[in-house]
């Protein structure tokens, strides 16, 4: 069972009592108007093709809190629902000191593309998502500081005079 939860004033209709819609859209993809009056419902057309009902801004954006564990500390980011994971190593950059590109977000066992939204994942509030370093990216940096030391020499006199 699914809950839904939402707002009435988001289905309200105009006062009017014939509802009509219309169906024009511009070449733009700009709004489809719902009737006329002060309580309308304005649509949108996404690029996909999608109809959509408009929002205004992003004043409305959800913020959620993200657990991400690495290792044997824990980190708490708060970050917009609507963000990718590609903003989140970003952020997380900030506090572990990784580069994005060395680290690897997992949410549900799968690791996600950094394009991928989060709401569309479906993290919520107080989810956990691991981190963890790329472990190519690991070993190179593990060889450049091995190559990095001067070589000693194997032969080590016993006495020294």
């Amino acid at each position: 069972m699914i809950k839904l939860r939402y707002s009435k004033k988001l289905f309200r209709r105009s006062s009017s009592k014939s509802s009509t819609t219309s169906s024009s859209s511009s070449s733009d993809g700009g709004d489809v108007g719902a009737g006329g009056g002060r309580g309308e419902i304005k649509w949108e057309v996404r690029p996909g093709g999608m109809l959509v009902q408009k929002r205004d801004g992003r004043a409305d954006a959800e913020v959620i809190t993200v657990r991400v564990a690495t290792g044997f500390s824990w980190h708490d980011v708060s970050i917009g629902a609507t963000c990718t994971f590609g903003e989140l190593k970003v952020v997380l950059s900030m506090v572990t000191g990784l580069e994005p590109r060395e680290q690897r977000l997992l949410f549900r066992g799968k690791e996600r593309e950094d394009t991928d939204h989060l709401h569309m994942i479906g993290v919520r509030d107080r989810d956990k998502v691991l981190l963890l370093e790329d472990p190519a990216l690991k070993d190179m940096k593990l060889r450049a500081v091995l190559a990095a030391q001067p070589v000693q020499s194997p032969y080590r006199p016993f006495i020294k005079v």
